[in-house]
C-alpha cells in the first residue's frame, strides 16, 4: 500500500507544475448545510482537472528511453488531458484511447495539449485492451487512470495543500471513479488529520465502488450510463481498493438529479463552473445522510471541463424542477 512517503516524494516532483489550487468558502452554503464547508478547487487545476497531478508523477518517473518512446492512457477525459499535458511539458509524445461518448470540451483539450487520440466505441470495446495492444505493438509506457502507486500519490498531494490551508477538519468528501484520487488522499489527509472520515461518493448508476466497498470485494459492473463521466469506470483498481478497505470510512450515492442541484447552487453561490464529477460529494454533503452537522468538511470538486451549453442546459432544467 502507498505511504505518506510516496505522497511526499510526489508533492516534491509536481511542486512549481501543478497549481496549489484555492480553497473557497461560502456562509451561505455553510448556513445550507450545517456545517462548516471547505471546498477544494480542483477545477482551477491545470487541464481544468486533478489528474495533471497524477499523470505527471507517473510520467516523470519513467527513463529516458520510455520517454523517447511515448506513452499511451485510456481515459473519458480528465486523465487524457492530465497524461497530454505532462508528456508535453516532460518532452514525450501522449497517445490516448478515449470513449466516443467523451465531452468535446475534454476532447479539444486533450488534443490542444498535443495529444494523439484513438476513439472506441463506449458500450461495445474494451479501453484498457485497446491501449495495452497500442502499447506493445508502439513500445509505450501506459500510464493508468487511477490502479498504479505513482497515480496515486500524484493524486494524494491535494491532502498536502489542503493540510496547509485548513486547520482543522472532521470529514473529507470526494468523487470515486476508480479510487485513484481517494486512496491518494486518505493516506495523506490522515496523515495530517488523525481522525478525520474519509467519505467516498458515487452516483446510483455508476455503483461499482459502493458495491465493492460493502461487500468487501472488487465488483464490476455494465458500464454505467451517468451524468458524471468521470465515474464511467467498471471497477476499482487492486491497488485502489485494498488503501479504500483500509482507510476509506464510508461510500454513499447520490443521484443525478442531485448533482446537477449541487453544480446549480455551487455557480449560484461561489460563482464557479464544476462538471458533474466534481460535484458529486457536494451533492452527497447537502443530501446529508449521515445527519452531520456543525462539522468542519473538506469538499473535493475534483474537476470543471464540461461544455458550456450542456452545463446551462442542465442548470436551467435543475432550475425549473426546483
Amino acid at each position: 500500500m502507498i505511504t505518506y512517503d510516496d505522497i511526499r516524494e510526489a508533492y516534491r516532483r509536481v511542486s512549481g507544475v501543478v497549481h496549489h489550487t484555492p480553497v473557497l468558502t461560502s456562509r451561505q452554503l455553510n448556513t445550507i448545510a450545517e456545517n462548516t464547508l471547505f471546498f477544494k478547487c480542483e477545477n482551477f487545476q491545470r487541464g481544468g482537472a486533478f489528474k495533471i497531478r497524477g499523470a505527471y508523477n507517473k510520467i516523470a518517473s519513467l527513463d529516458a528511453e520510455q520517454l523517447r518512446r511515448g506513452v499511451v492512457a485510456f481515459s473519458s477525459g480528465n486523465h487524457a488531458q492530465g497524461v497530454a499535458l505532462a508528456a508535453c511539458l516532460l518532452g514525450t509524445h501522449a497517445k490516448i484511447v478515449m470513449p466516443d461518448i467523451a465531452p468535446k470540451i475534454k476532447v479539444d483539450g486533450t488534443r490542444a495539449y498535443g495529444g494523439e487520440i484513438v476513439f472506441y466505441d463506449f458500450e461495445k470495446e474494451d479501453r484498457e485492451a485497446i491501449g495495452r495492444q497500442i502499447a506493445a505493438s508502439e513500445g509505450r509506457a501506459v500510464i493508468p487512470p487511477f490502479n498504479d502507486e505513482y497515480i496515486m500519490a500524484g493524486q494524494g498531494t491535494i491532502g498536502i495543500e489542503i493540510a496547509k490551508d485548513v486547520a482543522e477538519l472532521d470529514y473529507a468528501f470526494f468523487p470515486v471513479g476508480g479510487g485513484g484520487l481517494i486512496s491518494g488522499n486518505a493516506v495523506s489527509l490522515k496523515h495530517h488529520f488523525p481522525n478525520i472520515r474519509v467519505i467516498g461518493v458515487e452516483t446510483e448508476s455508476a455503483n461499482d465502488v459502493y458495491q465493492s466497498f460493502h461487500s468487501g470485494t472488487i465488483v464490476r459492473i455494465r458500464p454505467p450510463k451517468t451524468l458524471a463521466d468521470g465515474m464511467r469506470t467498471v471497477a476499482a483498481g487492486d491497488k485502489t481498493f485494498e488503501v479504500i478497505r483500509a482507510l476509506v470510512d464510508d461510500m454513499l450515492l447520490v443521484s443525478d438529479t442531485e448533482v446537477v442541484d449541487a453544480m446549480r447552487l455551487l455557480y449560484a453561490r461561489l460563482k464557479i463552473v464544476v462538471e458533474p464529477t466534481g460535484a458529486v460529494p457536494f451533492a452527497a454533503v447537502l443530501k446529508n445522510q449521515k445527519n452531520l452537522r456543525h462539522k468542519k468538511i473538506a469538499v473535493v470538486l475534483s474537476g470543471g471541463n464540461i461544455d458550456l451549453q450542456p452545463f446551462f442546459d442542465h442548470l436551467q432544467q435543475s432550475a425549473v424542477v426546483s
